[in-house]
């Protein structure tokens, strides 16, 4: 069992809060073969990036940001496997309001897509890929989360499902649980605990009323 004490936590979305892998592995593939380039190849950088920088980065020929809006427009309109990730309703009912948040490499219209096909309300703040000039690893992602909910960076704890994520919770400062929903714990290694389903996850209030988050 491993214990943090924090003030907030910060979840990634797609394979933390929301089961998207096979909408998205699904339309990154699409995406692939339609501008001839090798769908493992994609697959291998596209999750927990930005789709303007996995766009710019292996058809740096194109629009990148015309072909973003595509791709984000296609993906929240495939419901098909869509669902919420097993314990993560409980886990954020049992974190007060203003004390957890959204940091998504999606837009925003996706992510409230995403959340309300899950039926987990959106939190008062949700930063998506408009929000930042730099998507993750870079730390802006997790920088401007903590800013918006009025907390220091080093009092905020990340859940993440994705190496890019954990890389940039690091940056801001912040520490890491890994959910192996996406990758492989030895992928998830950096981060500072590793749990294969939030129902591992178990918050609740310390005496000087921050929280604290058992995991195990």
């Amino acid at each position: 069992m491993i214990s943090f004490d924090c003030s907030a936590i910060l979840f990634d979305l797609d394979g933390v809060l929301v089961d998207s892998t096979k909408s998205v592995d699904r339309q990154w593939r699409i995406w692939a073969r339609e501008q001839g380039i090798d769908e493992q190849k994609v697959l291998a950088v596209a999750h927990g990036v930005r789709t303007i920088e996995v766009v710019h980065l292996l058809a740096p020929h194109i629009d990148a940001a015309a072909e973003a809006l595509k791709l984000e427009a296609r993906e929240a309109a495939d419901h098909d496997g869509v669902n919420v990730m097993p314990g993560a309703s409980d886990l954020v009912r049992s974190i007060p309001k203003g004390r957890w948040c959204v940091v998504t490499s999606g837009t925003r219209r996706l992510a409230r897509a995403r959340l309300q096909l899950a039926r987990i309300g959106v939190p008062s703040v949700l930063v998506t890929a408009e929000d930042v000039a730099a998507g993750k690893p870079d730390p802006a992602p997790y920088l401007k989360g903590a800013e918006l909910l009025g907390i220091p960076a080093l009092k905020c704890l990340v859940v993440e499902d994705a190496p890019a994520g954990i890389q940039s919770a690091h940056a801001a400062g912040m520490r890491v649980i890994g959910l192996t929903s996406t990758f492989s714990g030895e992928a998830l290694s950096q981060a500072d605990a590793v749990i294969k389903r939030l129902n591992e996850v178990h918050v609740g209030f310390n005496i000087t009323g921050n929280l604290s988050v058992l995991v195990g």
